[in-house]
């Protein structure tokens, strides 16, 4: 009798393994962010991600690939690698650095909606009635976040992260959108714009005098933040998409990764999670739903932000 798992079973299991470790990744953020700046994180986080995908590439004999690259194609991955995980994670950093984890991990959760209005001038696509409601629930769900609840006083706990927070959104709607026109094997793709980031990064942490050797908490934080927020877990999530019948059996899974990293938050950085910030982010995940049952937007789970 055969043991193997059924695809549908293991496409699930995946994807729960990938939603588990993304739900500890803001935690992890914050912890890594007491022993090291923005740009350190980084580049030591980075430098592991892109040890994880050279070991995948080795193992799975695609480092061939490399060879079908032309010259316009390692400047894409250039031009992608600035903009995620370069760009993206900077800003990220920087704005957990000014926020409590429980506000910045929701507001960086609504990069779909984000996504449909980039759609309209970049994709051409039009915009339905239904998509404007989605858009309007989830940014009234981050108001709620940004305030602390004080939606009618209008005022920001801290307006400078709130922003870079929502910048992260524009960021990496950008890359998925460029990622679109991409058809090079995602995995070898990914390990050359991991190469190319890790380089931008040496390249300013040499240009601000702050390449330094990180003390132990911070160079384990940054080996995990770089295995299971950027490279096992995106790896895990790619299985998943792959062994599973339709993309639809796995992707609603990922709207737990919210709610499970509020429970770890409070649980080892010992935030007491705020009423608004649960209201906020039912608001934001309502309008995420609204949005795939009444918009038309392309397939956004399958390049997950978290």
């Amino acid at each position: 009798m055969s043991t193997q798992i059924p695809h549908h079973r293991a496409a699930y299991l995946y994807a729960l393994a990938a939603v588990a470790f993304w739900s500890t990744s803001a935690t992890a953020f914050k912890l890594s962010l007491r022993h090291l700046d923005v740009l350190g994180l980084l580049f030591f986080a980075s430098l592991s991600s892109t040890a994880v995908l050279l070991v995948s590439v080795l193992l799975s004999r695609k480092l061939a690939v490399l060879r079908t690259f032309t010259a316009k194609d390692y400047l894409f991955s250039a031009v992608m690698g600035f903009l995620n995980p370069f760009l993206y994670y900077v800003i990220l950093f920087k704005a957990y650095s000014l926020l409590l984890a429980q506000e910045a991990q929701p507001i960086n959760f609504v990069w779909p909606l984000t996504l449909v209005l980039l759609s309209i001038p970049l994709l051409g696509q039009r915009i339905k009635l239904g998509s404007i409601v989605a858009i309007l629930v989830s940014f009234s769900g981050v108001v709620v976040i940004g305030t602390r609840g004080d939606v009618l006083g209008f005022r920001f706990s801290n307006p400078t992260g709130v922003l870079l927070a929502l910048s992260t959104t524009i960021v990496w709607s950008l890359f998925w959108i460029l990622n679109t026109k991409d058809k090079q094997d995602e995995t070898v793709r990914l390990l050359v714009n991991f190469a190319f980031a890790s380089g931008f990064m040496l390249v300013a942490l040499l240009y601000w005098n702050r390449l330094e050797v990180p003390s132990r908490p911070g160079l384990a934080g940054a080996i995990y933040v770089g295995f299971f927020e950027m490279g096992i877990t995106f790896l895990l999530w790619l299985k998943a998409l792959k062994t599973a019948p339709t993309t639809a059996h796995v992707v609603n899974l990922i709207y737990l990764v919210p709610f499970l990293s509020l429970l770890c938050i409070a649980a080892v950085l010992k935030e007491p999670i705020r009423p608004s910030t649960l209201v906020g982010l039912v608001l934001i995940i309502a309008g995420i739903i609204l949005q795939k049952l009444w918009g038309a937007a392309p397939d956004t789970e399958t390049q997950p932000s978290v």
